[in-house]
């Protein structure tokens, strides 16, 4: 079967490739979309990811839409389907409890990033207890659950940091208006919280839809926009990074959802840290990958969104393009791309 495979490290090694069909005793699932991210991008440039045990190649793919080929497990023929990416180290706490999202050793497995392979490939085979089942209202739209999926961890992390205390959530910030950044936009709103979210576009449609504010960087200067009860920074910037706790309120919370790995140097108000933070209960926080219970919630809220904003989230993906297209794919800008393998 056809299936997108890099080798780990190898600058432009990416292509299409015949790999063995898949087989096993789990659900079978018949791939229909796979979404590209920065993360597809940056494995295919060399920078990280990990092929399987004594194998040299990796199959991408880590954001799954399939649709299941029998029944079994639980599951019936054409139920609409997608799959946890982090799987269990076998040997920590936080593993053997049952949130692989939290582990300690940082031995995990990650479907099409870490010693698993991806979900870009013609069908795979599912352990059962990682699928979640996509509602068939959701339909083409299931594809957005991985991406949604790390905004539910962020929430849900800011809200058990932030109720550590007497602690009202009602002025949030996000910073960055990728896939990442307006999804995180859109359950914010869900929750009925003001909303700003700043990005380098001069407009944002989708993210006025939803009754979020838009902010065009660097015309206006955050400070301008006051203070805030969470802010969320998914521009991948780490001056941003730094940034944002100076933009906090007393008790306020920092998220940091993106990636910048450059070598550089930021520079941070001494006051901010060694007094504000301090006097005003301040925290700043990283957060990545998931735990279930962060793809069920990002199910349920797709499902909730796209009966209040239907028209909006169907403009959320606005590149699909066949496998062979990859390179199309992981060129896009300014939207969500997928690779459609099966209608």
């Amino acid at each position: 079967m056809k299936a997108l495979v890099t080798r780990p490290g190898a600058i432009g090694s990416t292509h299409v490739a015949d790999v063995p069909e898949a087989t096993g005793d789990g659900v079978a699932i018949r791939v229909l979309e796979v979404g590209v991210c920065g993360t597809d991008r940056e494995i295919s440039h060399g920078h990280f990811g990990v092929a399987p045990d004594d194998e040299s190649e990796l199959v991408l793919g880590h954001e799954l839409l399939g649709r299941v080929e029998r029944d079994g497990h639980g599951f019936s023929r054409g139920d609409l389907v997608t799959a946890v990416v982090r799987r269990s180290c076998r040997h920590c706490l936080a593993c053997s409890e049952g949130s692989p999202d939290s582990c300690l050793t940082g031995d995990y497995f990650e479907r099409g990033i870490t010693r698993l392979d991806g979900f870009a490939c013609e069908l795979v085979v599912e352990d059962p207890a990682q699928v979640v089942p996509i509602p068939r209202s959701l339909g083409p739209l299931g594809v957005l659950a991985e991406p949604a999926s790390i905004c539910e961890r962020a929430l849900r992390h800011a809200r058990a940091i932030g109720t550590r205390q007497p602690w009202e959530l009602q002025r949030a910030l996000v910073l960055g208006a990728g896939a990442v950044g307006t999804l995180s936009t859109y359950l914010l709103r869900l929750a009925g919280l003001e909303v700003w979210t700043a990005s380098l576009e001069p407009a944002n449609d989708l993210v006025t839809a939803c009754g979020a504010h838009y902010v065009a960087l660097p015309g206006t200067p955050l400070s301008e926009l006051g203070s805030f009860d969470l802010v969320i920074e998914a521009a991948g910037n780490a001056q941003l990074m730094a940034d944002t706790l100076g933009l906090l309120r007393r008790s306020g919370v920092a998220c940091l959802l993106g990636i910048d790995p450059r070598v550089q140097r930021v520079e941070l108000d001494g006051r901010t840290i060694a007094l504000d933070t301090i006097l005003e209960n301040r925290v700043l926080f990283g957060s990545v990958n998931a735990a279930r219970q962060d793809w069920l919630a990002a199910v349920a809220d797709l499902d909730r969104a796209r009966e209040l904003w239907p028209d909006e989230l169907e403009q959320f993906v606005n590149l699909r393009v066949p496998l062979d297209r990859f390179e199309d794919a992981f060129a896009h800008r300014g939207g969500k791309a997928t690779l459609v393998l099966a209608d």
